[in-house]
């Protein structure tokens, strides 16, 4: 097994990968080829088909595992591989937990530590709300250990779901020491329910891709409603409480070209959106610079609207 992440220009390989992604397109000269998206538990490879038609291309559809021959280029600063040869692979030809991306920290000892913020959750409405999903619902606590946070810029693998929430959380514990106009407990619940609507809105590994409901709606909507859920199953819960909470979740990306249907109106719903907004740019970051050797400009990149490159190291 060949992983993408130890691909190197100029090699020729012949290995296996799930094609996340199959597009047909044309060059300027009205010639036909294919776009792949190639991935494994380390990440994803762009491919080229530059002859779709060959015989060394044999039928295979997206969502398929293709054992795929080629050769590794560098194109733009990135690597991608330009491939000769083709084949479905047979099911007992691979195995399944090589080509799921997973998070690198352990996913038991991040929920446990998560668990430890809801315990200290002094507000008995938002623990109980809280403990509806991540207590109670067995279910729900598998996909949410196994799910991704996205389907790509950050946070687009197994276990990313819950690595992204701690970190959010853990922003705003910090930001609820430093800032007594916030209230913590408020912050806490909010940043662990922040993102829950995601187990709906994306599909499981492998597809990890949209769901009707997560095109339809969103996981702001989704995870709204799913907090309305939780809140009607707990007696006396206060309204007040309940429409700041959920405000907080719908304003947690900050602006309204940024999906949030509402701005932030609470000091609480700000500072969840600047821990989301942190913890999300930093983890791309460290996704971009993942196994970038050099200190090389990486070129301009759209997310950041800058051209990058990893810090000099041991200076």
């Amino acid at each position: 097994m060949r992983y993408i992440n130890t691909l190197r220009e100029g090699e020729t390989i012949r290995n296996i990968y799930l094609c996340k992604g199959k597009r047909s397109a044309e060059t300027r000269n009205g010639k036909p080829y294919d776009n792949l998206i190639l991935q494994d538990k380390t990440g994803v490879l762009d491919g080229k088909v530059w002859d779709p038609n060959s015989g060394g291309i044999a039928d295979y559809e997206e969502m398929d595992f293709i054992e795929v021959y080629g050769e590794v280029i560098n194109y733009n600063n990135n690597l991608q591989l330009n491939i000769k040869q083709i084949r479905k692979a047979q099911e007992e030809e691979y195995a399944m937990a090589d080509y799921l991306p997973t998070s690198e920290k352990n996913t038991e000892m991040m929920f446990r530590e998560l668990m430890g913020y809801v315990g200290r959750i002094g507000n008995t409405y938002l623990k109980q709300m809280i403990e509806f999903y991540f207590v109670k619902d067995e279910a729900f606590i598998r996909r949410f250990k196994a799910h991704s946070a996205a389907k790509s810029v950050h946070h687009g693998f197994s276990g990313g779901l819950l690595e992204h929430t701690l970190s959010v959380v853990k922003f705003c514990e910090y930001m609820a020491g430093a800032y007594p106009i916030l209230n913590r407990d408020l912050l806490c619940a909010a940043a662990i329910c922040h993102d829950i609507g995601k187990v709906r809105e994306l599909s499981a590994f492998p597809e990890n891709d949209y769901t009707d409901d997560g095109q339809l709606l969103g996981h702001i909507v989704i995870g709204v409603e799913m907090v309305s859920d939780a809140v009607r199953s707990i007696p006396d819960f206060p309204e007040r409480l309940a429409s700041e909470l959920k405000h907080c979740i719908v304003a947690h990306h900050g602006e309204l070209e940024y999906g949030s249907p509402k701005k932030p109106a609470l000091a609480e719903a700000l500072a969840l959106n600047f821990a989301d907004c942190a913890d999300a740019k930093m983890q791309t970051l460290t996704e971009i610079f993942k196994d970038k050797n050099s200190n090389d400009w990486l070129g301009y990149n759209r997310l950041f609207e800058s051209n990058l490159r990893k810090t000099t190291m041991g200076i």
